[in-house]
């Protein structure tokens, strides 16, 4: 997904996690930026407390936000699940959490459409002139172009931690994503990493933060869920 707009103004989002009251705090205090494209990079559900009321409020905000949805690997394993694949995976890694949000018994686990057509609406990434935005980051070998010509490549937008240790990238602009949980927001030549753990209840964790765009100024939210 190429995004061309003539206000190259955003404002990226990192992890929420189901904690839906943060996230109702953070987008308030962010009103006097609601002109910007929000760009969440994913990972809307599991682990954290209230996965459809994150949902729900991502479904009014883009009512009257210029918003992008980015698919994280947390919205892949609820999909994949829900089409008869490892169920087992995404209940490990939190999924448990979100199917008691729908006051679903796990046995039966059905969403609204609304929110199903949500979920499977999320994209891959969404590439600007200035800054390429993606759920986990991408390879430290290739270019964005090259993977963007592989399948397998782009697979691993949803998983990728490999870039974080690298020296020297040769990737075109800069890319901005979440993922990897860090204390502090993760800010490198040619990278922005913007999970700083909201759902985690540990030194230095449990923020929501966001990064403004092309200022790269950090705002975050400390986690109220």
């Amino acid at each position: 997904m190429f995004l061309n707009l003539s206000n190259k103004k955003y404002i990226a989002v990192g992890d929420i996690h189901g904690c839906a009251a943060t996230l109702k705090a953070f987008i308030e205090e962010l009103k006097p930026f609601y002109d910007r494209t929000f760009i969440f990079v994913g990972d809307y559900i599991d682990r954290g407390p209230d996965s459809e009321g994150v949902v729900n409020l991502l479904l009014e905000f883009r009512k009257k936000v210029n918003c992008v949805f980015l698919r994280g690997n947390h919205e892949q394993m609820l999909l994949d699940a829900l089409a008869g694949g490892d169920r087992q995976l995404w209940l490990m890694n939190g999924g448990r959490t979100t199917i008691h949000s729908y006051q679903n018994d796990g046995q039966q686990f059905e969403l609204p459409d609304e929110h199903r057509e949500f979920y499977e609406q999320t994209q891959l990434y969404c590439d600007t002139e200035d800054y390429f935005f993606v759920h986990a980051g991408i390879s430290p070998t290739k270019t964005i172009k090259e993977s963007l010509e592989n399948k397998r490549e782009m697979q691993d937008f949803l998983w990728i931690r490999s870039h974080l240790n690298a020296f020297e990238l040769p990737w075109e602009k800069t890319i901005v994503f979440g993922h990897t949980p860090r204390p502090h927001p993760i800010r490198k030549s040619k990278m922005i990493g913007i999970d700083t753990g909201c759902v985690y209840n540990r030194p230095g964790y449990g923020k929501l933060t966001g990064v403004l765009l092309p200022e790269e100024e950090f705002v975050e939210h400390a986690c109220i869920d």
